[in-house]
């Protein structure tokens, strides 16, 4: 049953991380996290929970969070030595640094890539990317396009490794067909109230390639704790009810070894911006769900038995 926070790998080829990652998309809603020294804070706390990899995007808070993660890492090299990054680009929308930008799109070409990634090294203030990921898949970019711009990038250092997000399993095969090192992970959402990755292929091809996939939006966005919720309702319920079979581990805890127990062994990305929360999200890997509880769960979500 019990199990612990290890330090994990993507791929063979990836660098190390931890088995949770600290998100950072809505740093900037929260006053607690919205200048660096608070967001130092916090991210000692991380530290201290043994989660060392921060997750984040060029285009979060309006293309404003990179720029807030790289002032706190600079404000404590000590915390900035013993973190890995991860970011993603692609997603271009109208905002205030480009006002004459008319349409929201994705940009994937392999100039743009390097072009997001070198601007994203200057805000963080790190000489290289730990993995850089294309943030959605851009339907007019060929793969060879999207995969240049990869390549380049791992060949000058700029980044150690590569992977996407948000892809089904034939785009991230296709796009993997022309990459000179392997790519290390698919980012997507996954949840309780959420599975289309172990419906769709994406989670079985991840095992087949040896390849963990990131869990964004591990809490749904909030909707596990709605209490006008009827699914949340239930899944709260049937938490409460194995919580004492796990020394009273929480709902948080219980959703995230739920995540965690899927064979793929996703990475969670922390959308917390509390310390207590993220504490407690740090105990879920020692959990290690009963194959009946884990079940148990996705009945208690989705309202009915298994087929």
């Amino acid at each position: 049953m019990l199990g612990g926070m290890n330090r994990i790998k993507l791929h063979q080829t990836s660098p190390e991380f931890s088995a949770l990652a600290f998100g950072t998309w809505r740093l900037l809603d929260d006053p607690l996290t919205a200048t660096p020294g608070a967001l130092l804070e916090l991210l000692k706390v991380c530290l201290d929970c043994g989660i060392t990899t921060i997750d984040t995007a060029e285009i979060y808070g309006g293309y404003r969070v990179e720029e807030l993660v790289g002032a706190a890492l600079a404000l404590d090299p000590g915390v900035k030595a013993r973190m890995e990054i991860i970011t993603k680009a692609g997603i271009y929308v109208p905002n205030a640094f480009h006002p004459d930008r008319k349409f929201a799109h994705y940009h994937a070409s392999a100039a743009r890539l390097v072009k997001s990634a070198e601007k994203s090294l200057r805000w963080l203030g790190v000489e290289a990317l730990d993995c850089f990921l294309v943030h959605r898949p851009d339907w007019i970019a060929s793969i060879d396009e999207t995969a240049a711009g990869l390549n380049q990038l791992v060949q000058e250092g700029k980044i150690r490794s590569a992977g996407v997000s948000n892809y089904t399993s034939s785009q991230f095969a296709a796009l993997s067909s022309r990459m000179d090192q392997p790519l290390v992970t698919n980012q997507v959402e996954f949840n309780p109230f959420h599975m289309e990755p172990i419906m769709d292929g994406v989670f079985d091809q991840c095992q087949e390639k040896r390849v963990r996939p990131m869990a964004w939006s591990p809490m749904a966005g909030g909707r596990i704790f709605d209490t006008e919720d009827a699914a949340a309702g239930r899944l709260r319920v049937a938490c409460a009810e194995m919580s004492a079979r796990y020394g009273g581990a929480s709902i948080d805890q219980l959703v995230l070894a739920w995540i965690m127990a899927h064979p793929s062994h996703p990475v969670p990305v922390l959308g917390t911006a509390k310390a207590a929360r993220v504490r407690a999200a740090a105990g879920a890997p020692q959990w290690v769900l009963s194959q009946e509880d884990w079940y148990g769960l996705w009945e208690a979500a989705r309202g009915h038995r298994i087929p």
